[in-house]
């Protein structure tokens, strides 16, 4: 699907949902426009690619944490097996559907719809793992239940993670997701205190996602916690796993701790058994508040996403190119002037031997030729040293910044001067960004309309009908 016709299904939907962000559609476009121009993407690229259709909620977690019975509780059916062995290896996207029983469709019906955040998954699957995006079906598949829980929503169930057994292929599908998502649930298994024993775990679930640019947007939840009741010890394991999330970076909120009273074993205990249950019903609470807002949350969110991607461009992406293509522009005149050298040393070899430039009107002919011929041999020399540098330069870029090694490339042609990439050109870019950034502060004043009035005027039936 071409950027343009992503536009205007993206506007057809929102169009629906939340008319406020029909604005910010063109304001993408924009950016894509400028982020074009500056080489970062090409014409069939967009950033709204990276804006999930649907509000998307996803479940992530160790083997037998209980995130298939989580959702199956939220749903309020059994739409996933669940169990104390790994049940289902693949990723599984649940979303509304118009008939009464679930409907279960391969992954390719995910790789191959441009509404669903896995559009095109399998070519960003074969850059890490070659030939394993042709067997998407084996990683994906796709579930539509009729559930007004889920509508308006997409729900992703993870296959139980073990960063020491997973192939990069579940690896770069889990780093999409997490990216995609507006929410992201990590669900550990208070079974297992001892988490020290799942560093490798931990580290990609926990030091990926709080590096993210949306860090809140991620809840930890230590699942199971009723069976801590025959030892009495729920506050040690909660301690236990905070310190292991501590080690990665988590020092603080979004940690939970939950149960399911459909699978908890009977506790003799009752003044235990409620200290569990009063833990348990807050975080949860907590928990479903946040999975029922995360359309209100998802329009900030998209509204923030410009602005970081706009960002990104002008603090990070345009000062190191600037710095790359002035290495590059010294490199090609220090060979131009190499160039020029060995002409001038000719010249002067030739003026030794032959007296050639004593008398130039005698010699008007071969000092024309002489003259059109290094021309071109400064001209070849000249093409092929920036096509040479700007290659060795790229190649630097390909494995950590893509973007920045295709504009390297398209600000390096032939066509573009030595000073094509300076201050004028610099500014104008910067100037056309910052426009762009103080429009994206205006769509959030839009959004915070719909649900506030500090001045008191707005109807109150009006909020109400919003937030729901």
């Amino acid at each position: 699907m071409m950027p343009q016709e992503r536009y205007k299904k993206l506007k057809e939907y929102l169009s629906v949902e939340n008319p406020v962000l029909l604005d910010v559609i063109d304001r993408y476009k924009t950016l894509d426009e400028i982020a074009y121009n500056v080489g970062l993407i090409d014409k069939t690229k967009t950033y709204t690619e990276h804006i999930s259709w649907w509000p998307m909620i996803s479940v992530l977690g160790t083997f037998s944490a209980g995130k298939s019975t989580f959702i199956n509780e939220y749903l309020g059916t059994t739409i996933q097996e669940s169990g104390n062995q790994a049940i289902d290896d693949k990723f599984t996207v649940v979303c509304y559907g118009n008939s009464p029983e679930t409907i279960t469709l391969p992954g390719l019906a995910l790789d191959a719809d441009p509404r669903f955040p896995f559009y095109n998954i399998s070519e960003e699957v074969n850059k890490v793992d070659p030939g394993e995006g042709n067997r998407v079906n084996m990683y994906l598949q796709l579930k539509s239940l009729k559930s007004d829980r889920i509508k308006g929503k997409i729900l992703i169930d993870s296959p139980g993670f073990d960063a020491d057994s997973q192939r990069d292929a579940i690896l770069k599908i889990t780093s999409h997701i997490v990216e995609m998502s507006d929410l992201v649930l990590i669900f550990f298994d208070a079974r297992h205190p001892e988490p020290g024993a799942m560093r490798d775990t931990l580290e990609h679930l926990v030091a990926t996602t709080i590096q993210h640019r949306d860090a809140n947007k991620v809840l930890y939840i230590l699942n199971q916690i009723d069976t801590t009741a025959k030892e009495d010890n729920l506050e040690d394991v909660i301690g236990s796993w905070q310190r292991a999330l501590s080690k990665e970076g988590l020092v603080s909120g979004n940690f939970y701790g939950i149960y399911s009273e459909n699978a908890a074993s009977p506790i003799a205990d009752e003044a235990l058994a409620e200290r569990l249950r009063n833990k348990r019903n807050t975080d949860l609470e907590k928990i479903l508040d946040r999975m029922d807002k995360v359309g209100i949350e998802r329009a900030y969110r998209i509204v923030k996403a410009l602005d970081d991607f706009a960002r990104e461009i002008k603090e990070q992406k345009i000062p190191l190119l600037k710095e790359i293509l002035e290495k590059w522009r010294s490199r090609v005149m220090m060979t131009d002037l190499s160039v020029l050298g060995m002409f001038l040393l000719l010249a002067g070899l030739l003026q030794w031997k032959t007296g050639l430039f004593s008398s130039p009107a005698e010699h008007i002919l071969p000092l024309a030729a002489g003259a059109l011929s290094m021309i071109v041999i400064w001209l070849f020399i000249h093409i092929k040293a920036g096509h040479f540098f700007a290659k060795r330069l790229a190649r630097t870029y390909e494995t950590s910044d893509s973007s920045i090694a295709r504009a390297i490339i398209q600000n390096t042609t032939f066509f573009r001067s030595l000073f094509g990439f300076g201050k004028k050109w610099h500014q104008r870019t910067i100037e056309e960004i910052d426009k762009l950034i103080a429009t994206s502060k205006e769509s959030i004043q839009k959004l915070n309309d719909q649900y506030i009035s500090p001045s008191g005027s707005a109807n109150e039936d009006t909020f109400t009908e919003n937030k729901a």
